[in-house]
């Protein structure tokens, strides 16, 4: 156990700071630009669409915030707006599915994914998410509870205070998560628990279709999302136990379905369907990963 504890340190510092490089810097440049009103701003091009998907114009804001920042952000705006409990399902499953892009996409470039390729699909994902709820869903005319906006405008300090203190927090959790699943990891190759667990998952990923092998991979995307699974990912492809197109292929699958756990409780905390969200990503992860095989296929042909 001593052992397993000294070798999970080094991988975890060194994927750590890897992420952390990515992360700060753009979640930075995201504060700015919700300070100076970028975001509202970009908001403003997308209200005529979103009136056509059974949403008000002023969600685009939420949906903006989500796709640039973090599900909570995106989550924080939604409970400030006036939303029945349709619109709030919508809305939801579209920054589930299209969220963090400038974080994720980065991330999804180091385990050789195409950066571009994952966060056109994703908005594309989202857009066509929200036009099969609104023809599906029934009248979920209730309102969503609601919170009043503030009156009070923060200064850039106090924004940059926040954001240093919610950074050092944030830091914090990366490192204790990615080393519970170094550790983990270890534990289970050294006491042979690896292929306990991910053989009963196989004929699972065969009907995703994705590689037999990638069981861990879409178990630790499923539970803890792209940034932390791909951090798995990397230390795999680094020892040589995956290649790099078999990690591309579950990225497929988990940039419409990752972090189910975390992600579904949280929104359906706040009053969405589980049922919904679970059942939506789901369809949209098998639509993308076996409609691309479909493509391959015919275009060798």
């Amino acid at each position: 156990m001593i052992g397993i504890v000294k070798d999970s340190l080094r991988p975890t510092v060194k994927t750590t700071l890897w992420l952390l490089k990515i992360m700060i810097p753009i979640s930075f440049a995201v504060c700015l630009a919700q300070y100076y009103g970028v975001i509202e701003w970009c908001a403003g091009w997308l209200n005529p669409l979103f009136c056509h998907i059974g949403l008000p114009g002023a969600s685009s804001i939420a949906f903006l915030t989500g796709a640039t920042s973090t599900t909570y952000a995106a989550l924080a705006v939604m409970m400030s707006m006036e939303l029945t409990l349709r619109q709030t399902t919508i809305i939801a499953i579209m920054v589930l599915i299209c969220h963090a892009l400038p974080l994720e996409c980065t991330v999804n470039k180091k385990v050789g994914s195409k950066p571009f390729r994952m966060g056109f699909l994703r908005i594309c994902g989202a857009l066509l998410a929200a036009v099969y709820l609104n023809l599906v869903l029934p009248d979920l005319s209730e309102p969503f509870s609601a919170l009043p906006l503030s009156s009070s405008e923060a200064s850039l300090i106090d924004v940059l205070k926040g954001w240093l203190l919610s950074s050092v927090k944030l830091s914090i959790m990366i490192f204790a998560i990615i080393y519970a699943l170094m550790f983990i990891q270890r534990f289970m190759e050294r006491f042979g628990l690896m292929q306990k667990l991910t053989k009963p998952l196989e004929p699972l990923m065969v009907f995703f279709g994705l590689p037999r092998n990638a069981a861990y991979l879409w178990l630790v995307g499923n539970v803890l999302g792209i940034s932390y699974g791909s951090a798995v990912m990397l230390q795999l492809e680094d020892e040589g136990k995956i290649t790099r197109q078999e990690a591309d292929e579950v990225n497929y699958h988990l940039i419409m379905n990752h972090s189910m756990l975390e992600d579904t409780l949280v929104f359906a905390t706040a009053g969405v369907s589980a049922l919904w969200i679970l059942s939506t990503r789901l369809l949209f992860a098998l639509v993308l990963v076996w409609g691309r095989k479909l493509l391959t296929r015919l275009a060798i042909a």
